[in-house]
């Protein structure tokens, strides 16, 4: 049995935030994104401060998203078998070390050369394996079904807006403490999550007697995915946008050769497009979609991919925070409905599986993006580089609405 929220009826839109193993799951994610952004921002400074290289900053997606990729399918498995709150505890804990790591090669315990800076960024990696699929595991747990899309909205404004947050606080840090302060802020926030997961009271599901061999279970929620050409579509279509359209990953080199500014300057162009996510999700939070959502999606990720072609074609600071800012609103859209989508399509014994696979479609692609627009940054420039992958996403669009009928006609009623 779910457990359910004592308090108000569904139809509220603060129902959700009345459960209180909701809110605390709620500060997991937050407290989570938070640590990860600070990290993020503070390590592409660096990195890009001493080298100048933008293939530089690409290696760090690089070198996180392989051992993600590794991980993520053993990572669902553990999460469907072991209890999911308090394998949410120990991925915090671990999540806290890496800006540790980091600290200390700033401070010079570490000497080495800046290769030494992608080590614990791949520890990162291995960890955020399983930060996603305990969070959408525990969503399911503490929350009933008829309130979903309002929880998946609230979640995604918790999410954004620790990704508006975050980079500015890492990049007000770096700018007045240095770097080494904005690793150990990250590292202590990361153990702030423990307290919050200490103190969920949730039912985990109940252990199975007999126990599918690892391989074959990770193969049983491949070919659920794989099989379901709504879900598969919406977790397809958002994979190829962030991948040819993830220009944010090039904000540093951005701000150095182009707009002209420090680190505070980073921490913005890092923070818009979460801060157009967070206004968009608190309107999808009391405006749920419903019908049309397959067409409202495919025109989010269009219009995300047109703002990338302009971001790239702006030279002036504040029109590129506001087009970075537009295309968060259309991301917004983009992130419920696949977290919707995801949630309301997945069976409960299968949820850590799916978003495993839900990870690695979409989560590995800001980390591929990244290393993918650093090398065609260095082939073909920086704006050559941001334009082309803006039209590329719109022309994925275009091909996932030819390819998959079903995504271009769902209504959300369909799924419930």
């Amino acid at each position: 049995m779910r457990r359910r929220s004592d308090a108000a009826p569904a139809e509220s839109r603060a129902a959700p935030l009345r459960n209180p193993g909701f809110r605390r799951l709620l500060g997991y994610r937050i407290f989570t994104i938070l640590s990860y952004q600070i990290v993020a921002v503070t390590v592409g400074w660096e990195i890009y401060a001493r080298t100048g290289d933008p293939w530089m900053l690409g290696l760090v997606g690089l070198a996180e998203v392989l051992p993600y990729f590794c991980v993520a399918p053993f990572a669902g498995y553990l999460v469907d078998q072991l209890p999911r709150r308090k394998l949410g505890m120990a991925a915090a804990a671990a999540l806290s070390i890496t800006p540790l790591l980091l600290a200390m090669l700033a401070l010079g315990v570490f000497e080495g050369s800046i290769w030494l800076i992608y080590l614990p960024i791949m520890l990162t990696g291995m960890v955020r394996a399983f930060l996603g699929p305990v969070y959408n595991a525990l969503f399911a747990r503490v929350l009933p079904r008829d309130q979903f899309v309002r929880g998946a909205s609230l979640g995604s404004i918790a999410f954004q807006a620790a990704v508006v947050v975050g980079p500015a606080i890492g990049g007000f840090v770096v700018g007045w403490a240095g770097t080494a302060a904005a690793y150990l802020l990250a590292s202590a926030l990361a153990l702030v999550v423990i307290a919050f997961l200490a103190r969920m009271q949730v039912t985990e599901p109940a252990p199975q007697l007999q126990r599918a061999p690892i391989f074959a279970s990770i193969a049983e929620g491949g070919r659920f995915v794989f099989g379901h050409q709504i879900l598969l579509a919406a977790l397809a279509l958002d994979m190829f946008a962030v991948l040819f359209g993830g220009a944010i990953s090039l904000a540093p080199a951005f701000i150095h050769d182009v707009l002209r500014y420090g680190p505070e300057g980073l921490g913005i162009l890092r923070g818009a497009p979460a801060l157009g996510s967070v206004a968009m999700g608190i309107w999808l939070a009391r405006h749920p979609i419903q019908r049309n959502a397959g067409r409202i999606l495919l025109f989010a990720v269009a219009g995300f991919g047109l703002c990338m072609v302009g971001f790239g074609l702006s030279t002036a600071f504040w029109l590129s925070a506001f087009f970075l800012l537009l295309s968060g609103m259309c991301d917004g859209i983009s992130v419920v409905m696949r977290s919707t989508i995801m949630q309301l399509a997945t069976p409960d014994h299968m949820r850590g599986r799916v978003s495993s696979i839900n990870g690695l479609f979409v989560g590995s692609s800001n980390e591929i993006g990244a290393f993918y627009m650093g090398s065609m940054a260095r082939l073909l420039g920086l704006v050559p580089a941001v334009v082309l992958g803006g039209f590329v996403t719109m022309g994925v669009v275009a091909t996932t609405a030819w390819r998959a009928p079903r995504l271009r006609r769902l209504d959300l009623r369909d799924l419930q």
